[in-house]
């Protein structure tokens, strides 16, 4: 069973319907037992870094995740749900994250020459491969996958499976240990995003 962490951040019908589609077992909860009983978690989100971490620490959801974390449990995280994975975001100021893989999150027009580049970035990248993993093995190099955001992550070559060209490589899948992200939405990516989440089942 997965838990999808449900913290009230962001529309998670398209991510329950794929999760259905590949026959993942799956509830949405943000019930502290039902986190702990699960087999892996799912870190969703979109929107604002601030706030979504605002809420993981008042809530105490955050420590949940990290201590299960600990435990060698799968987590993904998932657009926003990736970010705060990280040690920092310096979106709209300087945040801490759930430090639970190294790196920041930055804003891409500080990172981006070319001004005619639309940001927030939104559509169709392909991956490039940069390391043997299992979460690809049902991918191709050069297909393509859905981003909308504007903020990526940096510094954290170390943990990069995957990334995107848009001037500046964006980090679109990465890995410390146990924990994964994907920068990228699967659950709008088609058969691609599918068969990565198919993937990530797999491994629990």
């Amino acid at each position: 069973m997965i838990a999808v962490v449900d913290y009230g951040v962001g529309n998670l019908f398209s991510l329950k319907s794929s999760l259905d589609y590949t026959g993942l077992q799956n509830i949405f909860t943000n019930n502290e037992e039902e986190i702990r009983n699960a087999d892996a978690l799912i870190l969703p989100g979109v929107g604002a870094f601030r706030d979504a971490i605002d809420i993981l620490n008042k809530t105490g959801l955050g420590n949940v995740v990290k201590e299960e974390a600990g435990k060698g449990k799968k987590v993904l995280g998932i657009c926003l749900g990736m970010q705060l994975l990280f040690d920092r975001s310096h979106e709209y100021g300087d945040y801490k994250g759930l430090g639970l893989i190294k790196g920041d999150v930055v804003a891409m027009k500080d990172n981006i020459e070319n001004k005619k580049l639309k940001i927030p970035h939104m559509g169709w990248n392909s991956l490039e491969f940069f390391k043997e993993d299992e979460i690809l093995k049902y991918i191709n190099e050069g297909e393509y996958v859905y981003y909308v955001h504007s903020y990526y992550a940096k510094n954290c070559d170390e943990s990069v499976i995957a990334c995107s060209d848009y001037e500046i490589k964006i980090p679109g899948i990465v890995k410390s240990n146990n924990i994964y992200g994907i920068q990228f939405h699967p659950e709008k990516s088609g058969k691609t995003g599918l068969n990565i989440l198919k993937a990530f089942g797999e491994m629990i």
